[in-house]
């Protein structure tokens, strides 16, 4: 049942309603509305003597428990969804209510379909984040796909594809004194740390710090596929760009 033809309006009319009806189908409703991580594949009714403020107050709490786990303070959701400090504080306290586009905002900064802002249970995970759903940056005849989504935290992660001749450019980079592995996990690459050369086949893997030149490169004539794992993260100016623009919120609308 998709509703993305739908006005705002027209959402937060349907919104409404579900609350008044105190309806368990919110998370179908509105599953898919929001491009990026789809909802968790479970579903728990509520009680049948749930007031509509009940269920607006379990939300707030719902959203601050994905504020934790994806460990953003109050300032930073804000920022990313277009929105007040002050108004979300409301919202997370159940002090106030939100617009449907304004519910819109704060799950997409926090990385989440908004069906999973009204359902119950633990929060541990954002769901399942889909292939075609990955953010991607480009290489010189390749893609690297975003894996770990802003804040990062702990551990940096991409997956790349490198098509035959693909590179990750003409000269080695840096980024930061980090901890960071290169896994191939199919095909053929060329892997070069500062001075060092490493032909590196499926399944093998180097540790380096990420201080160090390195590049990457696919001379074979198939495609190859990549992995890099960095922690702590320590991603440069432009990959910190690309997280932004890739969640940067509307304008702001309460």
């Amino acid at each position: 049942m998709g509703i993305r033809g739908l006005s705002n309006e027209s959402l937060e009319f349907l919104l409404n309603v579900c609350m008044l009806i105190n309806t368990p189908i919110l998370n179908t409703l509105f599953s898919g509305v929001n491009d990026g991580v789809h909802p968790m594949p479970y579903e728990t009714p509520r009680s049948s003597n749930a007031t509509p403020q009940d269920i607006s107050s379990k939300m707030g709490e719902r959203i601050a428990q994905y504020r934790t786990f994806r460990g953003m303070s109050l300032r930073a959701l804000a920022e990313a969804a277009g929105l007040s400090s002050s108004f979300l504080s409301q919202l997370e306290n159940g002090r106030t209510n939100a617009s449907v586009a304004s519910l819109h905002k704060i799950a997409d900064a926090l990385g989440v379909a908004l069906g999973q802002l009204f359902e119950d249970g633990k929060v541990h995970t954002t769901g399942v984040l889909r292939a075609e759903d990955r953010p991607t940056l480009p290489l010189e005849g390749g893609k690297k796909y975003v894996i770990s989504r802003l804040p990062l935290k702990n551990v940096e992660v991409y997956a790349g594809e490198f098509a035959p001749g693909a590179t990750t450019g003409p000269h080695g980079y840096v980024h930061g004194n980090s901890q960071e592995f290169f896994i191939v996990t199919e095909g053929t690459i060329i892997f070069e740390l500062d001075a060092e050369r490493y032909e590196m086949s499926k399944g093998d893997s180097i540790e380096f710090l990420s201080s160090v030149p390195h590049r990457a490169e696919n001379l074979s004539t198939e495609m190859a596929e990549v992995i890099w794992i960095t922690s702590p993260p320590s991603p440069d100016e432009e990959e910190v760009a690309f997280h932004r623009m890739a969640a940067a919120p509307e304008a702001p609308t309460e």
